[in-house]
């Protein structure tokens, strides 16, 4: 199990150059955790993609059905004051907090690709490229 961020999961959906890591990683480890907050930035990402004409709103609605069977039951909520506590011990905003809380609360990796989160909690964060090694 490990708790991978919304950008882990945008990649896995929408293609660009980090989809094979994100496939890669769903290979090697298929159960995906995150906070619930995962929806709405996967929306925000998608609201983009569909007012830039990337997507169409067929494609935008498939792919959040898919990724939100793929992380049904596996979605966490958070202690607001333990994601505070990390805020205020980091450079890092709350909503990168949230996923790293739930991987310390979980005792489990954050895969992710972001690079302030990898700085900010090397002990709790780990590169897709670096966990697939």
């Amino acid at each position: 199990m490990i708790v991978v961020d919304t950008n882990i999961i945008c990649y896995l959906y929408i293609y660009g150059e980090h989809s094979q890591q994100s496939e890669d990683l769903l290979s090697r480890d298929s159960n995906w955790v995150a906070p619930i907050l995962w929806r709405s930035e996967f929306r925000n990402v998608l609201a983009q993609y569909l007012r830039k004409n990337l997507l169409k709103l067929d494609d935008v609605l498939l792919i959040i059905q898919q990724a939100e069977k793929l992380l049904t039951d596996h979605e966490y909520e958070v202690s607001s004051a333990y994601i505070m506590h990390l805020v205020n011990n980091s450079r890092c905003s709350a909503y990168d907090c949230e996923f790293v809380a739930l991987a310390q609360y979980l005792g489990i990796p954050l895969v992710t690709a972001d690079n302030k989160i990898l700085r900010e909690f090397p002990e709790t964060a780990i590169a897709v490229d670096a966990y697939l090694a």
